[in-house]
């Protein structure tokens, strides 16, 4: 096994940015891998906490395991209440969207619980932050115009 090479604390700015500039080029894993050597060495950095829950759920679409789990981990240590809802919203309408480009089953479900997690976040914000409430607005039309409905489990589908 290879143990993993320390950065510099002062390097961090700018493995910031490469890491976001990967997110930006859609490369989720690499800029993954940066996120979480920033974190080996300043574990409570918030922007690249934040920037690792998108780097995971933007694998979502793309066949990757990636489980809630040590995404929730994640969005537990963010600091802000306003920051844990908005960021599990994101996290469920990513799924949601991958779900349904995979054929829909359970779409419906994420997607309402994208939108409960946004409305939480729009309640503890002032009137002059919108973001929850756009994101909200994005899932409700996904919603209507796919005409998605709650999925009623049948007599061939399992629990598992």
């Amino acid at each position: 096994m290879f143990e993993l090479k320390p950065i510099a604390t002062e390097a961090i700015p700018a493995a910031l940015e490469k890491a976001n500039r990967y997110r930006l080029l859609n490369e989720p894993g690499a800029a993954e891998s940066i996120y979480l050597d920033i974190l080996a060495v300043d574990p409570d950095n918030q922007e690249a906490i934040k920037n690792l829950v998108l780097a995971m759920s933007d694998r979502f679409g793309k066949d990757y395991a990636v489980g809630n789990t040590h995404i929730n981990e994640y969005i537990a240590k963010l600091r802000d209440e306003y920051q844990r809802a908005y960021y599990t919203g994101i996290v469920y309408e990513r799924r949601a969207k991958a779900t349904l480009a995979k054929g829909g089953l359970q779409a419906y479900e994420l997607f309402v619980q994208a939108m409960e997690w946004f409305e939480r976040a729009d309640d503890m914000m002032g009137e002059h932050n919108e973001e929850a409430k756009l994101r909200w607005n994005g899932c409700a039309r996904i919603v209507n115009r796919n005409k998605l409905q709650p999925h009623v489990m049948g007599a061939t589908d399992t629990l598992e």
